[in-house]
């Protein structure tokens, strides 16, 4: 993890610059190819997160927490996935 950890940060220093903020998970993927790659990008960053999450040894309740914040926060939701849960 700790050698993925540089990658993660300059793909999320990525992100923001290309300015990923918006709308949530669901309104992402009914348009998918509406917010372009950096979008595309997103969704797939997030899906990944949230099957991380249902693979993970943690109670329902924080699973389903980690991933209602991943649904209707994209960008902030993953973020903080990645850098206080993982």
């Amino acid at each position: 993890m700790k050698r993925l950890a540089p990658a993660l940060l300059a793909l999320t220093g990525l992100l923001v610059l290309a300015g990923c903020g918006g709308p949530n998970l669901f309104d992402r993927v009914g348009n998918l190819w509406s917010y372009g790659f950096c979008g595309l990008l997103l969704v797939v960053l997030d899906v990944i997160a949230i099957l991380e999450i249902a693979g993970k040894d943690w109670t329902t309740g924080r699973k389903a927490l980690w991933v209602l914040l991943i649904v209707f926060f994209p960008f902030g939701g993953l973020l903080l996935y990645w850098f206080f849960a993982r």
